[in-house]
């Protein structure tokens, strides 16, 4: 009997977890079937047709989509295995295992659905679970950080929906099959702007840090490996049909590289673990966009799997040290944890190199050749300095991180204990840092056609490394023997640290005039005028007018009944006279 209910006492992580991992296991031939032979099948069935314009539900199966697929489960089923440990004592545990399972559904939706319309099935899917999985800790920060993430990405639908209905001229919604009409450059915009809300690109960036809120896991999976990435391969998808618009890729470059610009410098003045791997995927997603810019779908494609497998490692990595160390995110409350949680650091540090794009971890073999292609080609020399500028962020806030967190003085409460013996959390630790490792040079070969020579000058072939050590070399300068110095703030400080005053502007300033407006109107019409002339001063008035008129009533009946008994009197005594 013991046997027969073992399965039935397993947590539903664990369940979930094994699930996940199946059904990655067992689409992976699928997947390297579809990407040796470069076929796609697409499926659709016809729900509906008006007037020469048919609803269709169809569905997609190439390399981009399965691959991507593949990815996202193996991603989801590392992290339910790593919550098996991290939520074990959550009395919601299971509300939990059924949010985020909703919430790869409607990712796996979203990648294999070509259908503008019937797109909106996996896009308000992942809007409407990630809002609930930011609230899961119900409290004030959760709820506001929920509101503003659910705000943010409602843009994006609006967007959408316009482009829906500009479509409506095509006759039809498929991705695969549009043209150039005259509403082609507002459909292309209304479309970047969806996948810049989803994607966190400024100037809509300051919902993503708000979202650490949510619980560690959730932003391993949610907020830095899918949810935000959605927006970018949207665009990946879109692009044939957006790279027929002048303006797509200039205008794409510039929010691009501001974004990426903004959380490299954010990331330096940040103290709170989690928000500061936000950032760091914030300045990935720029990179991201930056490829799409160039004219390179493929190449962010590359890096958006590179980025999601060692980025999700870095979260679990900081999971379990925030686990650890009595739900503790500053990194200024760390430190020396290198000789206390080996195996967690060992792994943090490949995700750091990795993100930083250290030769032969996966991260260089994307990240270089974005950067590669920008010193190819002839792009503005300022836009060229910026880029490689938050290149130099990037080294220099990882090892910040590094120096404060790993190697840096303990500055630990004096009663803790800290240990990476748990399988539970180190199991999806240890695979993703082998993919890490060894995903880059095969990825490579399956997503990037080599048709081109890429040649460059020795300097600029050298020069994204020289950026890289110079990163390293001035955070080793600053952080290193200058503890104090971080804890000052200052206007500039506050600038950096709040993104440009972007995360107070998004909140504070939308609302506070619709607030007072409608304060004001509460004071003047509900409270003022309607008292008078509402349904409260009319009954009012009334009221008055039948008082009267029952006082008056009352009155003419005594006058005439004394009237009557008068005019009787008189009556009776002229008779008897």
């Amino acid at each position: 009997m013991k046997k027969v209910f073992s399965f039935f006492s397993l947590k539903s992580s664990s369940v979930s977890s094994t699930v996940l991992f199946m059904y990655s296991i067992s689409i992976f031939p699928v997947m390297m079937y579809f990407l040796c032979s470069g076929k796609m099948f697409l499926l659709e069935w016809e729900i509906l047709s008006v007037s020469g314009s048919f609803m269709s539900f169809p569905i997609i199966l190439d390399p981009v989509g399965l691959s991507f697929s593949f990815v996202v489960c193996f991603i989801s089923a590392c992290v339910m295995l790593f919550s098996s440990s991290y939520m074990s004592g959550d009395p919601f545990l299971s509300r939990f295992i059924w949010l985020v399972m909703m919430f790869v559904f409607s990712m796996n939706m979203l990648i294999f659905i070509p259908s503008l319309i019937s797109l909106l099935l996996g896009w308000d899917g992942l809007g409407i679970v990630s809002f609930a999985l930011v609230i899961y800790y119900q409290n004030m920060k959760s709820m506001g950080a929920g509101m503003l993430t659910a705000l943010a990405n409602r843009v994006g639908d609006v967007m959408l929906l316009i482009s829906i209905g500009l479509c409506v001229v095509q006759g039809h919604w498929n991705i695969l099959f549009m043209w150039d009409t005259e509403f082609s450059p507002v459909i292309s915009s209304c479309i970047l702007v969806a996948g810049m809300t989803k994607s966190a690109q400024i100037p809509f960036s300051a919902w993503l840090p708000a979202a650490m809120a949510a619980p560690t896991p959730v932003s391993a999976l949610v907020h830095s490996s899918t949810l935000v990435t959605a927006g970018v391969f949207l665009l990946i998808r879109f692009f044939p049909f957006l790279n027929s618009w002048d303006g797509f890729k200039p205008t794409l470059m510039f929010f691009a590289v501001t974004t990426l610009l903004m959380a490299g410098v954010g990331a330096n003045y940040e103290h709170d673990l989690k928000k500061v791997i936000a950032l760091s995927t914030l300045s990935q997603l720029g990179v991201m966009m930056l490829s799409l810019s160039l004219g390179m779908p493929y190449l962010a494609l590359f890096h958006l799997y590179t980025h999601a497998l060692f980025k999700a490692m870095l979260f679990l990595c900081a999971g379990g040290i925030i686990h650890n160390n009595s739900n503790m995110q500053d990194i200024r409350s760390l430190g020396n944890l290198w000789s206390q949680m080996p195996l967690t650091v060992s792994c943090l540090n490949v995700a750091n190199l990795a993100l930083c794009g250290a030769p032969f971890m996966s991260g260089f073999y994307s990240k270089d050749m974005i950067l590669e292609y920008c010193l190819s080609g002839e792009y503005n020399f300022l836009m060229l300095l910026l880029i490689f500028l938050a290149t130099g962020m990037t080294a220099a806030y990882s090892l910040r991180l590094s120096v404060y967190s790993l190697w840096g003085q303990s500055n630990h409460f004096l009663m803790h204990q800290n240990f990476d013996e748990d399988i539970k959390l180190t199991t999806p630790v240890i695979l993703l840092s082998l993919t890490t490792i060894i995903s880059g040079k095969y990825l490579q070969s399956f997503f990037l056609e080599f048709n081109e020579s890429l040649i460059l000058p020795m300097g600029h072939k050298l020069l994204t490394l020289s950026v890289i050590v110079l990163g390293f070399w001035v955070a080793h300068l600053i952080w290193a023997n200058s503890f104090a110095s971080s804890v000052k703030t200052g206007l500039i400080g506050n600038f950096m640290s709040s993104m440009w005053f972007l995360a107070p502007s998004s909140t504070q300033p939308i609302i506070l005039f619709p607030l007072s407006v409608s304060l004001s109107i509460f004071k003047s019409i509900d409270q003022g005028w309607l008292e008078v002339f509402g349904g409260q001063g009319l009954f009012f008035i009334l009221k008055k007018m039948f008082w009267s008129s029952q006082k008056i009533q009352s009155k003419m009946i005594n006058s005439f009944v004394v009237m009557t008994f008068i005019s009787l009197m008189v009556f009776i005594v002229m008779c008897l006279t």
